[in-house]
């Protein structure tokens, strides 16, 4: 995955401290891991991935964030 030209957010401030994800195109697949533990690598396909961006963006996973009440 070394050869592989990782992406940055835009979004993500300057610095090494800014963890944030990146992301890559590997022949078909979407290749996507975290800043601060790059040797973890997710490969998906650019449909699915797209699919998931719409749904975080719909708030339609809202509620796995969501802190269950005591």
């Amino acid at each position: 995955m070394s050869e592989a030209n990782w992406r940055k957010s835009s979004y993500s401030g300057a610095g090494d401290g800014n963890a944030c994800i990146e992301l890559a195109f590997m022949g078909r697949a979407v290749a996507l891991r975290e800043s601060d533990d790059p040797r973890t690598v997710l490969t998906t396909t650019p449909a699915k991935l797209g699919s998931l961006l719409r749904s975080i963006k719909a708030g339609e996973l809202d509620h796995l964030a969501a802190v269950p009440e005591a």
